[in-house]
């Protein structure tokens, strides 16, 4: 089966491309863009259109890598050996499968996202290659090895916190997810707002790319926070002309907390602003 999106989530032709290039690779697809581009919607969006069951791992900084294919829960077996609980005879009762083997045992081919990779440390990726090459691992407590019974499409998706190892990169099909365009926005608003007025939308369009385009910015809104600020809007039913207000003592625009998100940026933006109007 082929990915060719879908009616809730806006993909590009290049996106849809890198999707498709992963499945008839069975590689690993690796997906890197800003926070808020929709690169953990695009594994949940994959597998509705595919019909596949979606197995999802949020890591942590604290996530090791085995945690993805079981763990060994020693404390219980002990508490459960001091109370005389027949349980312990039988140390599978004691192994918690992880998101990879659940995604190896199911009946139908899944979609497995590994979110956020880069938070872990820099020895998570390797620690996975076998496992991700082979489909398959061995629980050393009962000496079993679970197989994959379908190859999952594998997602995962990176903000570049830090670099990925060479030998991790070679075994991925890699997509760049760039932050859209005016046209794409457009497109991606028109999903959430069907109902948006023109002059609304381009009022908003424009206030939000004018602010991304701040330089020196710490951090620029997203795409997400672009649909929130226009659930707000419609809540409190801001007029399109109030976004872009002559008042020199407003040059912030309504509502501004959905996308600046520290005060320096709105020191910035103050600034910027007002040196643009002449320091009137």
């Amino acid at each position: 089966m082929r990915f060719e999106g879908s009616p809730t989530y806006v993909a590009t032709r290049d996106l849809k491309l890198a999707v498709n290039a992963a499945l008839a690779l069975e590689r690993p697809l690796l997906v890197k863009g800003e926070p808020g581009t929709g690169k953990t919607l695009l594994a949940e969006e994959v597998a509705r259109a595919l019909g596949r069951p979606l197995f999802a791992w949020h890591v942590k900084s604290t996530t090791k890598a085995q945690q993805g294919l079981y763990e060994y829960d020693a404390v219980a077996r002990l508490r459960d050996s001091q109370l005389g609980d027949a349980r312990v005879a039988e140390i599978a009762n004691y192994i918690r499968p992880g998101v990879l083997w659940e995604a190896f045992d199911s009946d139908a081919p899944a979609v497995v996202l590994i979110d956020e990779i880069d938070k872990a440390d820099l020895e998570f990726p390797n620690d996975l290659l076998r496992e991700l090459d082979r489909m398959e691992f061995h629980v050393y407590e009962t000496q079993r090895t679970i197989v994959a019974r379908h190859r999952p499409l594998v997602v995962i998706t990176s903000n570049n916190e830090k670099e990925l190892p060479d030998a991790f990169l070679r075994r991925c099909f890699f997509h760049y997810i760039r932050f859209p365009d005016r046209e794409t926005m457009s497109e991606i608003v028109a999903v959430h707002f069907p109902g948006l007025k023109h002059e609304l939308l381009a009022e908003a369009l424009e206030a939000f790319f004018d602010l991304r385009e701040v330089p020196g910015l710490k951090k620029k809104p997203s795409t997400s926070e672009l649909l929130d600020w226009l659930k707000l809007l419609l809540a409190e039913d801001i007029p399109p002309e109030a976004l872009h207000s002559r008042d020199h003592r407003t040059v912030l625009p309504p509502l501004h907390g959905a996308l600046l998100k520290n005060e320096q940026d709105v020191h910035l933006f103050e600034r910027v602003a007002f040196m643009a109007r002449g320091g009137r």
